[in-house]
């Protein structure tokens, strides 16, 4: 064999190959670098949606977070204020009770001195008609003398 020969079925026998090459390996081997590159791409547009979305969260976590803290100081404001209007109530009706008590004991001394005067207009009106009667030396008709003797209380 020649040189030539052997350089041109080398050559052929190359050809071939890199047609069969071509035909049935180099196919399988793009779709799988391709599909391999998709699923990268996939993956890296996946991690950057999850960051995204992560960050999202993070805004809304602390939006909910400024929202709870608000809605909680109003929560206690309300209360505070309840409170305070609960401790107002009570110090009002205790003012309105120490009143109703101050004016029912003034009315009961009222109603004492009352009684008091009475009985000591009584025992008054008794002992004037007991030392009338020494004065006079006879005894003198209480219900008879009734008017004079309650004028007499009066004036004392």
């Amino acid at each position: 064999m020649n040189i030539n020969l052997t350089l041109f079925a080398q050559m052929i026998t190359f050809a071939v190959f890199v047609g069969f090459c071509m035909k049935y390996v180099w196919p399988p081997i793009v779709n799988a670098l391709a599909e391999r590159k998709a699923k990268i791409a996939e993956g890296l547009a996946a991690a950057e949606r999850g960051h995204q979305e992560q960050a999202l969260g993070e805004q809304r976590a602390l939006e909910l977070m400024k929202e709870a803290k608000a809605s909680a100081a109003e929560i206690v404001g309300q209360a505070q204020k309840r409170a305070t209007d609960i401790v107002e109530e009570a110090k009002s009706d205790a003012r309105t009770e120490g009143d109703r008590l101050l004016a029912a004991a003034r009315a009961e001394i009222e109603q004492e001195t009352n009684r008091a005067r009475e009985e000591l207009r009584e025992r008054v009106s008794t002992l004037a008609v007991a030392a009338a009667e020494k004065i006079l030396q006879k005894e003198i008709n209480v219900d008879a003398h009734k008017s004079i003797v309650d004028s007499f209380a009066k004036q004392l």
